[in-house]
């Protein structure tokens, strides 16, 4: 059931962990949230990238009735005994979206083409290319087992059969098995809006001027970015200064556009971490200090009753922590199932040391010959390895050692809906 608001200790860390371990961090997560959006019914046919808010039943059989797989001759399994495989021809023929009216009578085979519904009196179909037609009867050959090349009646669906678990993210196979299962309005959550803002004194945006100890914003641009391609409504906020009253201001402003916030910078405990210290004392805010390389820091807070995420500033750490922590918490915000990134086992083109206590994300990509490169870097203010790299080799907690070909687990960005 979606709550109204979420509860003050939704983002309440686990007890006895000052480095929290990153399984450890999402299983707490994922007990504690719950959906924030309401639900709307929408025709089918624009459902694609929406989540299911119930579970729909199937308002017809798929097939409907049992249908002909081929093109061929039906007749019934019992006429072929005693009459030497010939079969007379009955007249007309079954198509599909026209079917034959009536009862074959026995010892008869009609025409029947692919889709057509098998009139009564036939349970059998036989390959044109594998009969013979003499005139007014066909040879049938020996052999054709009771059921050949017939769609039984509801072989895929039956009616009121449920179709989808809610929590679903609809894909366009989903909307198939919808609509040829007779449900063309479904119940879906209304879609998520997410507010993006970046903090820092800093940042310029794209096009302006720019002076020496200036950057340009890259974080925000590609937070809206992902946040679209998750399907779910990017509210930019745009940048605002290490200024409290000003960002105090800001997150008024997203807390009353959105359902939830992300924000980047200022989520440490630095002299100029204004997020942090806003947070804690005007918010609800807990600070989750991971063991996750590249990240960290990441600021988990109510402000007016919204949740909020405070990333890490580095574009690199703020894009991993996005798609490990931030994906699973706005999809469960939004309605959805938990999304658990599916990754498979894949030899190593590199070799590297690993310290024991934290999980680290390493940008990666597969070779031309299914090995895992990394990059030339692991420096989380480096931006060009996220253009370079299709995916993330995830190392675990352990300390290891890795030579070139020891297996490691890659993580296409595919399989978080990137």
């Amino acid at each position: 059931m979606a709550k109204d608001k979420l509860t003050d200790d939704c983002f309440a860390l686990p007890k006895g962990f000052h480095w929290t371990p990153v399984d450890e961090a999402l299983a707490g997560l994922r007990a504690s949230l719950a959906p924030v959006v309401g639900r709307e019914r929408i025709a089918s046919i624009d459902a694609s990238g929406r989540i299911l808010a119930d579970s729909p039943a199937a308002a017809r059989s798929n097939p409907a009735a049992t249908n002909a797989a081929v093109d061929g001759y039906g007749f019934a399994q019992a006429s072929l005994e005693g009459a030497d495989g010939r079969l007379k021809i009955a007249r007309g023929r079954a198509a599909a979206g026209r079917p034959w009216k009536g009862k074959l009578p026995p010892g008869y085979a009609l025409r029947i083409l692919t889709g057509a519904t098998v009139p009564d009196g036939m349970d059998t179909i036989v390959l044109d290319e594998d009969v013979e037609v003499h005139g007014d009867a066909v040879a049938i050959p020996a052999g054709i087992k009771l059921g050949s090349n017939t769609r039984a009646e509801a072989e895929d669906v039956r009616i009121g059969q449920e179709l989808i678990a809610r929590g679903r993210v609809l894909r366009p196979q989903d909307i198939a098995l919808l609509t040829a299962s007779g449900a063309h309005e479904v119940a879906v959550r209304k879609k998520l809006r997410v507010a993006v803002l970046s903090t820092g004194d800093e940042l310029r945006q794209p096009g302006s001027e720019i002076a020496p100890g200036q950057v340009y914003d890259a974080n925000r641009p590609m937070l809206l970015a992902i946040i679209a391609r998750w399907g779910y409504s990017a509210v930019d906020m745009g940048a605002v200064k290490d200024d409290p009253g000003a960002l105090r201001r800001h997150l008024d402003s997203a807390a009353e556009s959105s359902d939830a916030v992300i924000v980047t910078g200022g989520a440490s405990g630095g002299d100029e971490d204004h997020v942090s210290a806003l947070l804690s004392q005007e918010g609800i805010l807990n600070y989750w200090r991971i063991a996750i390389k590249p990240g960290r820091p990441l600021a988990l807070s109510l402000w007016r009753g919204k949740p909020v995420m405070g990333l890490p500033g580095n574009p690199v750490a703020a894009f991993v922590c996005a798609l490990v922590f931030g994906r699973p918490i706005l999809r469960t915000l939004a309605g959805g199932e938990w999304p658990e990134p599916v990754g498979f086992l894949a030899p190593a083109a590199f070799s590297k040391s690993k310290k024991r206590g934290r999980r680290e994300f390493l940008r990666a990509k597969l070779d031309a010959h299914g090995r895992v490169e990394s990059f030339r870097s692991e420096g989380s203010g480096l931006i060009s390895g996220l253009s370079w790299s299709d995916g993330l080799v995830e190392l675990g907690d352990e300390g290891r050692r890795i030579e070139r070909g020891d297996l490691v687990k890659y993580i296409p960005y595919g399989s978080f809906d990137l």
